[in-house]
């Protein structure tokens, strides 16, 4: 492990996958003493691990704390690679079981596995995947991506032609970003009140390209079709969505501005097993991320269900 960009008190270490033509990075931050087990949080899409606030509140708690920044996000990515890309998401799996691998030889016997918007989707199907390894024992989800937050003909038309182009041209640009109101919402520098390093977190987001795309609908399909994951589950949402809006304004504070909270809702017992869904009045995006009320509710809504 080395010294990490969030601080002395936090640890990288770097992980080798795709047969070590790429790099995912594991980051640790130790509790006291870690009587609970640990946690591992895995980022959303344009996004990678800052969130330094998380890592301190559930070390205080008694949890070691890990964060991942999959391969060509964040602290893993490297010169030339395009950002964020992948054409299959299944290819994740490698750096998740990597990086539970290693927090079980740090000696826990308990993983508590927390994933923020793609990272809900990513971390969603590997449970699945892994239901029969006994590899982790809850799973947290912040504001899942369990759907296009689209109309319906993008949902289905759309999804057609993204299938076909992503497999002929995965590096087809489909949309150049995001749009900067959900980026606005969250910097210090904006509205907000982080600091994220632009480079790896752009207030844009990043090109949303067709293979990339594909990648994750066929993720959507499988979530869609229904999954046995088998340890309890809690899956937490904002109240309300704010779509599509083209600039900044109040309502970005209150609102998740980048998911539609009913699809959230909608497919969240296709976990299955013991789910536990509930919204978080007044939530952004990263719930994580709201303003201080808000966010306690959040915290209090895991802490509760980690408890249990």
């Amino acid at each position: 492990m080395t010294a990490d960009v969030l601080g002395a008190d936090f640890e990288t270490r770097a992980l080798p996958v795709n047969g070590g033509a790429a790099t995912a990075t594991l980051v640790r931050h130790r509790a006291p003493r870690a009587s609970r087990g640990a946690i591992l949080y895995v980022h959303g899409w344009a996004d990678y691990f800052f969130q330094r606030h998380v890592a301190e509140h559930y070390a205080a708690l008694g949890f070691d704390f890990y964060g991942v920044d999959l391969r060509a996000y964040g602290r893993s990515l490297k010169p030339g690679e395009t950002p964020n890309f992948i054409t299959d998401i299944t290819d994740y799996f490698e750096e998740l079981d990597a990086s539970a691998k290693l927090i079980r030889e740090d000696g826990h016997a308990k993983l508590v596995v927390m994933g923020h918007s793609t990272g809900g989707l990513i971390t969603s199907l590997w449970a699945h995947e892994r239901r029969a390894d006994q590899v982790l024992d809850a799973l947290v989800l912040n504001s899942p991506w369990f759907d296009l937050a689209e109309p319906r003909i993008m949902q289905t038309v759309g999804t057609a032609v993204v299938r076909g182009a992503g497999r002929l041209s995965p590096k087809l640009v489909v949309k150049p970003g995001l749009g900067p109101v959900y980026g606005e919402s969250i910097h210090r520098d904006h509205h907000g009140e982080w600091d994220f390093d632009l480079k790896w977190k752009p207030i844009d987001a990043f090109p949303v390209y067709a293979g990339w795309l594909r990648a994750i609908r066929i993720g959507h399909a499988r979530l869609h079709g229904g999954l046995d994951v088998r340890v309890p589950s809690l899956v937490l949402r904002s109240d309300a969505s704010h779509l599509h809006a083209k600039a900044w304004s109040e309502r970005a504070m209150v609102t998740d501005t980048v998911l539609d909270v009913e699809h959230i809702e909608r497919w969240a017992p296709k976990l299955g097993g013991q789910v536990t869904s509930l919204a978080i009045a007044g939530g952004m995006h990263d719930l994580f991320l709201s303003a201080e009320p808000v966010r306690d509710s959040a915290f209090a809504a895991v802490d509760e269900f980690l408890d249990r």
